[in-house]
């Protein structure tokens, strides 16, 4: 089977769309099947050979809280056409279908079967391009019409989670197959070495993502402050890229008089592991915005156990008191007591690491891609299904009503 994996974001950040199709890409491969990664990139993609199509220049658009790294160049018309005529895809897997532009000029020019995977979920107004946008609505009616347009060209559609499915549904009703983000169980592998520079004694609170309101950092500090004067022998150590907030968290740190946190920046993929096996304990205080928490796979894939805010996205992945603890998202006061509990307490710790080691084998990527490549099968079934009963309908007319 040929397969076109398209992103609209730009490939050489790092991002969990990004972690997601290339995971699908890698299994998919190993299959024995002929995949392509079409994506924007800020720089060159070296590891992907052959395999991997540039098409669009990314730049940084605020959205959701967030930075979405985006190719807006309505010119793509073009390049994309002379792609699809040159691959020939029988599937065309689209990651956020309906971002532009990328992904919209793919879904318009594309004859092949067409997936989406919707990974998003917002609860509240996003913004792009410095006009207000509720969910998929970009301020304007005729951007929305031409969007449920696009979305009429999908074949299939997958949902990473249940309130992925349920906010693209507000937007394009349908039938969705919930087939959730995986986890590379053999890279974050208990086995992986820890950090030796942090492995003296203290307890490892850890924080892994971007720098961004969103994912809750100013709680977690906030927290990690009262911690500090119950127990001193802890370290929060701060893994993520981000600039803006940085120095915003840097300050109320030193303002605070904050000892032991570590701000490590950009850590690469490969290194990624070593810190979740450094960590005594993950902490993910998203406020909200989560549809799938690929970063609390990763902790439990490691056996690190977890502390999460309590929103959909997280909660449908860890059982309070079983493989980790659900706390009020944006409360530094609940999260600094399930701190203190887990760090006083290491028996439980380990119990909950074990735990989280079973949940995360469910989510194995192999498994994962499987479930994808099935639902591809399904949709190329029931395609040619239809375009054999309209081939019939059109030689024999009147021959179905018998």
């Amino acid at each position: 089977m040929k397969i076109a994996l398209v992103s609209p974001y730009d490939f050489a950040y790092p991002g969990g769309v990004a972690i997601h199709v290339t995971s699908l890409e890698h299994h998919f491969t190993r299959m024995g099947h002929e995949v392509r990664v079409i994506a924007p990139a800020s720089k060159a993609i070296s590891n992907f050979g052959d395999r991997f199509i540039l098409i669009g220049k990314p730049r940084p658009i605020p959205t959701s809280g967030s930075i979405a790294r985006l190719t807006i160049s309505p010119w793509l018309s073009s390049r994309v056409q002379a792609v699809l005529d040159r691959e020939n895809f029988d599937v065309v897997h689209l990651h956020e279908p309906l971002q532009p532009m990328l992904c919209t000029t793919v879904l318009r020019l594309s004859h092949a079967a067409n997936i989406g995977t919707f990974h998003a979920c917002y609860r509240r107004p996003k913004y792009s391009l410095g006009k207000p946008l509720d969910g998929y609505n970009f301020g304007r009616p005729f951007i929305t019409m031409i969007l449920k347009r696009r979305a009429r060209k999908l074949d299939g559609k997958i949902a990473v989670s249940e309130p992925a499915m349920e906010f693209a549904n507000k937007y394009f009703p349908g039938d969705y197959n919930i087939i959730p983000n995986g986890v590379d169980v053999e890279h974050f592998s208990p086995e992986v070495a820890p950090i030796d520079k942090f492995c003296d004694g203290k307890v490892n609170i850890l924080f892994t993502g971007r720098l961004e309101k969103r994912k809750g950092l100013n709680y977690l500090i906030e927290a990690y402050r009262r911690v500090k004067q119950e127990i001193p022998n802890c370290r929060l150590i701060v893994v993520g890229p981000g600039t803006r907030l940085r120095g915003k968290y840097e300050k109320k740190v030193s303002r605070n008089d904050l000892k032991d946190v570590v701000f490590t920046g950009y850590v690469s993929y490969d290194e990624l592991p070593r810190y979740y096996k450094t960590a005594d304990i993950f902490c993910a205080p998203a406020t909200g915005w989560e549809s799938f928490g690929i970063v609390l796979l990763e902790a439990m894939a490691v056996g690190t156990p977890v502390i999460a805010s309590n929103i959909e996205g997280y909660s449908r992945l860890v059982t309070h008191g079983v493989n980790g603890l659900l706390v009020p998202p944006e409360d530094e006061e609940m999260l600094a007591q399930a701190l203190v509990s887990l760090i006083k307490d290491e028996s439980l710790r380990q119990q909950m690491g074990a735990r989280g080691r079973l949940k995360a084998q469910e989510y194995g990527w192999e498994d994962i891609a499987q479930r994808v490549l099935d639902y591809y099968i399904q949709v190329l079934n029931q395609l040619t299904r239809e375009k054999q009963s309209l081939e019939f309908e059109t030689v024999s007319p009147g021959l179905s009503g018998r």
